[in-house]
């Protein structure tokens, strides 16, 4: 028996007309953006979708070729169980904190420079010769062995590459002396490059070639974390500060100006900007504006920790907070949608545009689901289209996908879209729309006398 499929457009129109959609902001705890809290922060502060936590490189490595991954394994369950994803790094040196370098190493005969440091915070560190030929065997190991293990894991948004430098910041200011060689520099970067193809791995520092103390990495698949954002990321013309990130990104070349059309930029909001950052006059002149600082850099996650404390902001830093933050990273908007029935076919092009700063760097499933009265799914589809490389400013780019109704039982139904989080828990990727259920973004309802 044939089956005749009546297509209503939601909002009235007819079968084959385009139809609409009305903007509205985007959810500010949209997946894989946004601030970031350092793990399991108190509930109900401020939105997120993401959590952070550091790791010494002793607790993860016990031996040669030897690793005890249960202390990142608890952070990214923990994570994971509060419907987030991890961001993590790896550190060799912490001021203030001893025994972060693996202990077979300094049996073995390892270097290590202790000194105190007079950055701030003026505290005891111990940085490893990094040129010793153990330590470097160790970390192209660990590398190899962490990617083998997570690459891919969708408990985990994105890897800072660490490991080098204070804090894994990769720099031991202001004992510059004690910094890891280029040729070291590269053996972590090659290492990383070959273990790492699916999760994005960010470097702190932009380097192009000839830059004094980096080996280049313009040319190279990372993205980077600003880690003094909007503290020292806008130029200010001043020679002191040509180490500020936006600086550090245009002498780099072209190739790292334009980085963020394919790899994340993050960071950390500055500690001195914490909260302040939000506010519309901050009181501490040397704090740049946030908006422009997230417009130059295309940045789509900082680390924060002044919105994840207690009776430290107004609600108006936390209005302005909100709507600064939404800015961030990508946001996705369906301005219209069309659909017509070519006998049990069902036609369906649905305009995407992205009106964030950044593109999503996932390629995150396109769904369609034909939901009845009551809700339930009783057809999926997986798109053809894809959210992946869509930049801020480009035309819409329009799915044309083509899905066979077959033998539906009489009814009526709605044809929703949705991005599904692939962490089972997590939450989904949410369209800047109006009239979004928790279900997806209902296009059209389809009537089956």
């Amino acid at each position: 028996m044939s089956v005749l499929v009546i297509l209503v457009l939601v909002g009235g129109a007819q079968d084959g007309a385009r139809r609409a959609l009305e903007y509205a902001p985007a959810p500010v705890d949209n997946p894989l953006k946004g601030l970031v809290p350092y793990a399991n922060p108190p509930e109900g502060l401020f939105p997120h979708s993401l959590e952070f936590s550091y790791f010494p490189l002793s607790a993860l490595v016990v031996g040669r070729d030897r690793y005890d991954w249960s202390p990142l394994e608890r952070f990214l369950e923990s994570v994971a169980t509060r419907g987030n994803q991890a961001i993590f790094r790896v550190y060799l040196e912490y001021p203030g904190r001893k025994g972060v370098i693996p202990q077979y190493l300094v049996e073995g005969g390892l270097k290590v420079h202790r000194y105190r440091n007079t950055d701030t915070p003026p505290d005891e560190v111990e940085t490893p010769d990094y040129a010793d030929p153990n330590l470097r065997a160790c970390l192209r190991e660990f590398i190899v062995a962490l990617g083998k293990k997570y690459d891919g894991d969708p408990r985990i948004g994105f890897l800072t590459a660490g490991l080098l430098g204070s804090w894994g910041e990769w720099h031991t200011y202001p004992r510059e002396e004690l910094w890891a060689s280029k040729e070291v520099q590269r053996e972590v970067m090659d290492a990383y490059e070959a273990a790492f193809r699916k999760t994005p791995v960010l470097l702190r520092y932009p380097a192009g070639e000839g830059d004094e103390a980096y080996a280049p990495n313009a040319a190279r698949p990372f993205g980077y974390h600003d880690d003094s954002f909007a503290w020292a990321t806008l130029e200010t013309g001043r020679r002191s500060d040509d180490w500020f990130f936006l600086a550090r990104l245009r002498r780099a070349g072209r190739e790292a100006l334009e980085k963020w059309k394919s790899r994340p930029i993050g960071g950390e909001i500055r500690p001195e900007a914490w909260g302040e950052v939000f506010d519309a006059a901050p009181t501490r002149k040397r704090i740049q504006d946030f908006e422009t600082c997230v417009r130059e850099t295309h940045a789509t996650w900082l680390m924060d920790t002044g919105m994840f404390r207690r009776k430290t902001w107004s609600e108006e830093r936390r209005r302005r907070a909100e709507s600064l933050v939404r800015k961030m990273g990508y946001e996705f908007h369906v301005p219209g949608v069309t659909v017509r029935r070519q006998g049990r076919t069902l036609e369906v092009e649905v305009e995407i545009e992205n009106r964030g700063v950044a593109p999503f760097y996932y390629d995150w499933p396109v769904c369609f689901a034909l939901r009845d009265s009551a809700g339930t799914a009783v057809r999926k589809f997986t798109g053809e289209g894809t959210l992946r490389g869509l930049l801020p400013g480009q035309p819409a780019r329009v799915w044309k996908e083509r899905f066979d109704l077959g033998s539906l039982s009489p009814g009526a139904y709605r044809l929703v879209l949705s991005v599904p989080n692939p962490l089972p828990n997590g939450r989904p990727l949410r369209f800047a729309n109006r009239d979004q259920g928790p279900e997806g973004l209902p296009l059209a309802s389809v009537a089956v006398p």
